[in-house]
């Protein structure tokens, strides 16, 4: 069950017309946060990911699957999106089942270096038309102040180097 301030952060995030990909970013950082507290582990960064996404998808959000995703990870996300709809509790031995063998992996997936490796992996797959689109969108977004903020962050920093 995702803490209530990350189904709020989730629902802000959603009134600013923000992405899906955003929204459920909070619970994909809610899941790194577990990782590194020691609630369970991961076997690696991108299970991490994986399990806030599906959190994210249960909890309403109507994050998309990849083109390039496999069957078996489609099918996955339907049941996500399904058990949204449902109001019934999960079974409490299936969570526990998972909670236990969650506990038993590790937690470096959770660590700087390892997320900051599958950023790098990621961003290397997608094109630059999709990187920069997506930029113009984030500064479409951000609001007058939140670019005018930028601007003035960005010139600082080229002061300062």
């Amino acid at each position: 069950m995702p803490d209530k301030k990350t189904r709020e952060a989730a629902a802000k995030d959603k009134r600013q017309g923000k992405s899906a990909s955003t929204q459920a970013g909070e619970y994909v950082r809610e899941e790194i946060d577990h990782i590194r507290e020691g609630k369970h582990g991961a076997r690696s960064t991108k299970q991490a990911i994986a399990i806030g996404l599906s959190k994210a998808r249960r909890a309403g959000v109507k994050a998309p699957v990849k083109k390039t995703a496999s069957k078996s990870t489609r099918k996955h996300a339907a049941a996500d999106e399904a058990a949204s709809h449902r109001r019934n509790k999960p079974s409490n031995t299936r969570s526990k089942a998972t909670t236990k063998a969650l506990k038993k992996e590790g937690h470096s997936a959770a660590s700087t270096s390892a997320l900051s490796a599958q950023a790098k992996k990621a961003a290397a797959k997608r094109s630059a038309g999709s990187k920069s689109a997506s930029a113009r969108k984030a500064a479409q977004t951000k609001g007058a102040a939140g670019r005018s903020a930028a601007a003035k962050k960005a010139a600082k920093t080229r002061v300062a180097s």
